[in-house]
């Protein structure tokens, strides 16, 4: 007796840090075993499998391979189109780019337009510039903040673009953050320079270390959905 193929299982959404992704599956009898791939045209997920694998089994599969979605979905996330005229993130609010042309100047803002004077062509550079310099102020500002409150010492801070962190703490008391948390609300970016300056107290996540924490910045939990939230379209950016 020939056993039929069963079916696959009904799609589902999966709630990734915030995002609603949605994942199909396939049955194919010659695979021999789960296979888990991003839909590029949906930009869904696509799990492909054997024969004999169930539902639950499969959504143990998709548990496991957590790490893997989040970095996909990162690094194929459609970049944003820096351009005259488009919207652009700055400080958790949407923004127009104008580049004006002319005679090269600042970078300024008026109120919610961010004006590039200058060649064109260079905009994009120079609006990347502005940004590092601005996140590097706030950061700074913050992080100077939390240290007098928290009754710490760092070394020095510095900004860069971290893929994976938004923030980290160096044992030597180096405070490093990404430039991308000037696109994201004040209360996210100081939320993180609490994070980081806690660990010059702290090398840790235990309680004493998310006492102080919570003591100095009591919107830690929202700042932290938001970066669970709105991670994806941060990273669009350049």
């Amino acid at each position: 007796m020939i056993r039929a193929t069963a079916p696959a299982p009904e799609p589902v959404v999966l709630n990734i840090d915030g995002q609603k992704i949605p994942l199909r599956f396939r049955r194919n009898a010659m695979a021999r075993r789960m296979v888990l791939r991003l839909d590029s045209k949906s930009g869904g997920l696509v799990m492909t499998l054997p024969k004999r694998v169930g539902r639950e089994e499969a959504l143990r599969f998709v548990q496991q391979s957590r790490d893997w979605i989040v970095k996909t979905l990162a690094k194929h996330a459609a970049p944003a189109v820096i351009a005259n005229g488009n919207t652009f993130l700055y400080r958790g609010k949407d923004h127009v780019l104008h580049f004006a042309g002319g005679r090269r100047g600042i970078v300024s803002l008026a109120g919610t337009i961010i004006q590039v004077p200058g060649d064109e062509a260079h905009a994009p550079r120079r609006l990347l510039d502005f940004l590092k310099k601005q996140a590097l102020a706030e950061l700074t500002e913050a992080s100077r903040k939390y240290a007098k409150a928290m009754n710490a010492k760092y070394s020095k801070i510095v900004v860069r673009d971290q893929k994976s962190r938004w923030g980290s703490c160096s044992a030597n008391g180096t405070l490093s953050y990404s430039w991308r948390l000037i696109l994201a609300p004040d209360y996210v970016l100081d939320y993180v320079a609490a994070h980081e300056v806690a660990h010059l107290r702290e090398m840790n996540h235990g309680p004493r270390f998310w006492r102080l924490v919570l003591t100095h910045c009591p919107y830690a939990r929202a700042a932290k959905q938001w970066l669970k939230g709105n991670g994806r379209e941060v990273h669009r950016y350049f």
